[in-house]
C-alpha cells in the first residue's frame, strides 16, 4: 500500500511528506494503544513507524505536488525507490495473474465434474427416499411436518439463536472488531492495494518491550510536515510576577497537523553542531534558505539539499528578509555583527536579525541596539538542546525582543524545535538560557563525580546507572551521558568548552545581582580542569576525565 506520510508536530524527528508503504509490523511489535494507525516502512531510508490514519495520503494523486515542494536529493532518491518498487511489483502481478488464470480454469473444470457427480448421487437418493415414504403412516407425516417447521431456519441461524452468551465481559461492538479507516485510507486501499489485509496483531495494545523504539516513533511520527494550508496558532499566555510575558507556542499546528513555511527569504549564519541541524530542518520544511559559514566547505552539503550560498554575512542579510545566526560565544557574536562585511553592513529598515547564540545579556543588548539603530528588527532566540535534538528538530527556543518578529518566525521555530517561549524584553532569554545550562552543566559534573566515587569504592558503575534509571532522576540525558562514560565515547554532542563558557557566564550573572552560585562555581572548576586535560573539543561528559587524572 503506497502512501505519503504527513507527520504531525511533536516530540522524535520532523520530515516533509515522505513516500512509504504499509507493511506488516514485527510479530513482537504491536499497535500503540488507542491510536488509529498503520505500520509504515519509508522508501529511501531504514526508518519505519506507526503512522496515524489522518497522516496518510495516497501516493499517486499527491506525487507531483510533493516533488515540486521537496527539492532535496534524499526525497528524490526515495521517489526513485518507489518507482523501482512499482516496476518490480507490476512484473510480479502480471506473472501471478497469468498463473492465477490457469489455476482458476483448472478449478472451474474440476468443480463442473464435481457438480455432475453430485447431481447423479442426488437423483439416486431421491428415488430411495420415495420408496421409503410409501411405507410410512399418518403419524409419521405429522412428525415430519413439525420437524419441517423447526427446520425453516438455517442450521447456522439456529446455532446463533440457541448458543448461550459467555459470561464476563460484554461483547465488543462491531467497530471494535475492525480497523477504523478514514476516507483518506479508504482511497489508499483501492486500486493496486485492494487485496491488502492487515495482520490480527495490530488491534492489540503495544508492549513496552523496547523503550528506545517507542522514543524513535515519538520523534518520527509527531513532527509536522509541509502543507500549504492556514495555520491555527495556539498560544498559552501567562503573566509572571515580574511583568514579563511567557508565551509557549503550543506546537502551532493546523488542524491537519501540518505547518506552512513562511514565504520570507531566510538566511542562516553559522553551521556548527547546532546550526547544521537547524538548517537541515528548515530546508526539509520547505523554507528558502541562504547559508554562510566561516569555513565555507561546511556549506556544500546544504547547497546540495537546495540552500543558496552567501559570500559574506552582509550579503546574506541584504538578500534575505530574516537572518538567523548561531555562533559559539560573545566574541564570535560581536565579530559577526560588527566585523568586516558583517551583519550590520547589510541591515537596512525592515531587515530582521535573530541571534540564536548562547551569550550574556550585556552582549545581546548591545547587538540589539546597533541593529535597531539602523532600522532593523532584533530578536534573541538561544536554544536549549544538543546536536541530536537539533538534528531531530526537537530544540526548545527561548526568545525575547521584537514580539512581531517572534511571530514572523513561527514556521521556522516549528521546523527547528518542539516548543518556543517568548520571554519579553531583550536580555531575558540570554539570562534564562544561562540558568538552564548552569543547571545542566552542574548536573553533568555530579554524574561524573558519582560514577568515579562508585569505581574507587569497588561498586559497579553499570549497577549505579541501572539504579538511577529506575529512580526519580531517570532521564534520556542521564542515560546517554552515563553510557558515554561507560563506553569511553566522548564524541561531541555538546562541546565541553561551551558548557564551561556557559557556567562562567552564569556565575557572572549571579555576581551582577549579588546572588551566590557555589554549586556552579564548583562545577566550573572541574570543567576547567578537564579543559587543561585537552578535553575542550570532546563532549561535556568528558568532564569525567577530570576526576580520574
Amino acid at each position: 500500500c503506497l502512501i505519503l506520510s504527513f507527520f504531525s508536530r511533536g516530540k522524535l524527528g520532523r520530515y516533509p511528506p515522505w513516500p512509504g508503504k504499509i507493511v506488516n509490523p514485527p510479530k513482537d511489535l504491536k499497535k500503540p494503544r488507542g491510536k488509529k494507525c498503520f505500520f509504515v516502512k519509508f522508501f529511501g531510508t531504514e526508518d519505519h513507524a506507526w503512522i496515524k490514519v489522518e497522516q496518510l495520503k495516497p501516493y499517486h494523486p499527491h506525487k507531483e505536488e510533493m516533488i515540486k515542494i521537496n527539492k532535496g536529493k534524499r526525497f528524490q532518491q526515495a521517489v526513485d525507490a518507489v518507482e523501482e518498487f512499482l516496476r518490480k511489483t507490476k512484473g510480479k502481478d502480471q506473472a501471478s495473474s497469468h498463473n492465477s488464470n490457469e489455476e482458476k480454469n483448472r478449478r472451474n473444470s474440476s468443480e463442473e465434474r464435481g457438480k455432475q457427480s453430485a447431481g447423479e448421487e442426488k437423483r439416486k437418493a431421491s428415488l430411495s427416499e420415495g420408496k421409503l415414504k410409501k411405507g410410512t403412516g399418518e403419524g409419521k407425516k405429522r412428525v415430519s411436518s413439525v420437524s419441517s417447521e423447526r427446520g425453516s431456519k438455517s442450521p447456522l441461524k439456529r446455532a446463533q439463536d440457541q448458543s448461550p452468551r459467555k459470561r464476563g465481559r460484554p461483547p465488543k461492538d462491531e467497530k471494535d472488531l475492525t480497523i477504523p479507516e478514514s476516507s483518506t485510507v479508504k482511497r489508499v486501499m483501492t486500486g493496486t492495494v485492494a487485496g491488502f489485509k492487515w495482520p490480527p496483531s495490530v488491534s492489540e495494545p503495544v508492549k513496552d518491550s523496547d523503550p528506545h523504539f517507542h522514543h524513535f516513533l515519538l520523534s518520527q511520527t509527531e513532527k509536522p510536515a509541509v502543507c500549504y494550508q492556514a495555520i491555527t496558532k495556539k498560544l498559552k499566555v501567562c503573566e509572571e510576577e515580574t511583568g514579563s510575558t511567557s508565551i509557549q507556542a503550543a506546537d502551532s499546528t493546523a488542524v491537519n497537523g501540518s505547518i506552512t513555511p513562511t514565504d520570507k527569504k531566510i538566511g542562516f549564519l553559522g553551521l556548527g553542531l547546532m546550526g547544521s541541524g537547524i538548517v537541515s530542518n528548515l530546508l526539509k520544511m520547505g523554507h528558502t534558505v541562504t547559508v554562510w559559514n566561516r569555513t565555507a566547505e561546511k556549506c556544500d552539503l546544504f547547497i546540495q539539499e537546495g540552500a543558496r550560498l552567501g559570500r559574506t554575512p552582509a550579503e546574506v542579510v541584504s538578500t534575505c528578509d530574516i537572518t538567523f545566526a548561531c555562533v559559539s560565544d560573545p566574541k564570535a557574536a560581536k565579530d559577526l555583527v560588527l566585523g568586516p562585511s558583517g551583519v550590520l553592513q547589510g541591515i537596512r529598515p525592515g531587515k530582521c536579525y535573530v541571534d540564536m547564540s548562547t551569550v550574556d545579556a550585556d552582549t545581546v543588548t548591545e547587538l540589539a541596539q546597533v541593529i535597531v539603530s539602523r532600522g532593523g528588527r532584533f530578536l534573541e532566540a538561544p536554544v536549549s538542546g544538543n546536536q541530536q535534538l537539533s538534528n531531530d528538530g526537537m530544540l526548545v527556543i527561548l526568545a525575547a525582543g521584537d514580539r512581531g518578529l517572534y511571530e514572523d518566525c513561527s514556521s521556522c521555530f516549528q521546523a527547528m524545535g518542539k516548543t518556543s517561549f517568548f520571554l519579553g524584553e531583550v536580555g531575558n532569554a540570554a539570562k534564562m538560557m544561562l540558568i538552564v545550562n548552569m543547571v545542566q552543566g552542574s548536573f553533568m559534573a555530579t554524574i561524573a563525580e558519582g560514577l568515579t566515587l562508585a569505581q574507587v569504592t569497588g561498586q559497579s558503575q553499570q549497577t549505579l546507572l541501572d539504579i538511577l534509571n529506575q529512580g526519580q532522576l531517570a532521564s534520556i540525558f542521564l542515560d546517554q551521558k552515563c553510557q558515554n562514560i561507560l563506553q569511553g565515547n566522548f564524541k561531541p554532542d555538546f562541546y565541553l568548552k561551551y558548557i564551561q563558557k556557559d557556567l562562567r557566564l552564569a556565575i557572572a550573572l549571579g555576581d551582577s545581582v549579588n546572588h551566590p552560585t557555589p554549586m556552579a562555581a564548583a562545577a566550573n572548576e572541574v570543567y576547567k580542569r578537564a579543559k587543561a586535560l585537552d578535553q575542550s573539543d570532546n563532549d561535556m561528559s568528558a568532564v569525567y576525565r577530570a576526576y580520574i587524572h
